[in-house]
C-alpha cells in the first residue's frame, strides 16, 4: 500500500483522533496539536503499518505515545517554574454546571483509570482493540475500565447539585 493510499484511509480517522486528543488534553489547541503530531508520525511510518491490521488502533496507540511523550517533556518544563492555577469561570446553565462536574470527575481520575473509559465510552472502541491502543492486557483494561467507572460513580455520585436559581 502506497503512502498515499493510506494517508487517504487514515483521513476517515481524524475526528475519531481529535475527540481522543481533546480527552486526553482538555485544551483545544493543544489538542489539534496533537492530532497533527499523531498525524505526522503516522504518514512518516507508513511503511511500518501493516495493512492487515486495524488501522484505527494503530493510529490511536500512536496518539498515545506522543501524548505520553508530551507529558514527559511537560514535567521536565513545569519542574523548572511555578504553577499557576487559572481561576475557573462557572458555567451559565445547569447543564453546563452537570457536564462540568463530569468532565472534572473524569479528569481527576487517574491516567490509567481515565484513558479505558474514553476509549470505550467516547471513541465507541471495543475492548480489545482499547486494550491494544494503551498497550495492556484484555484482561488488566476490563479490570481498570470497572474500577474506573466504579471511581466515576462515587465522585459524580458524591458530588452535590448546584445551587442555581432559575430566572424566566
Amino acid at each position: 500500500m502506497s503512502r498515499q493510499d493510506l494517508s487517504e484511509q487514515i483521513t476517515g480517522h481524524v475526528a475519531s483522533l481529535r475527540r481522543y486528543a481533546m480527552v486526553l488534553t482538555r485544551k483545544p489547541d493543544e489538542a489539534e496539536d496533537l492530532v497533527q503530531d499523531c498525524l505526522t508520525r503516522a504518514i512518516a511510518a507508513a511503511d511500518r503499518w501493516q495493512p492487515d491490521s486495524d488501522l484505527r488502533a494503530w493510529l490511536f496507540r500512536i496518539m498515545h505515545n506522543v501524548f505520553i511523550d508530551n507529558v514527559r517533556k511537560q514535567r521536565v518544563r513545569d519542574a523548572a517554574r511555578p504553577v499557576i492555577a487559572e481561576p475557573a469561570e462557572p458555567p451559565a446553565q445547569p447543564v453546563r454546571v452537570e457536564l462540568r462536574q463530569v468532565l472534572d470527575a473524569l479528569h481527576a481520575l487517574p491516567e490509567h483509570y481515565r484513558e479505558p473509559i474514553v476509549l470505550v465510552a467516547i471513541n465507541e472502541m471495543t475492548y480489545a482493540d482499547a486494550a491494544r491502543v494503551i498497550d495492556v492486557p484484555l484482561g488488566t483494561f476490563m479490570s481498570r475500565l470497572a474500577r474506573g467507572r466504579e471511581a466515576l460513580r462515587r465522585v459524580v455520585g458524591g458530588a452535590k447539585a448546584p445551587h442555581l436559581r432559575l430566572v424566566s
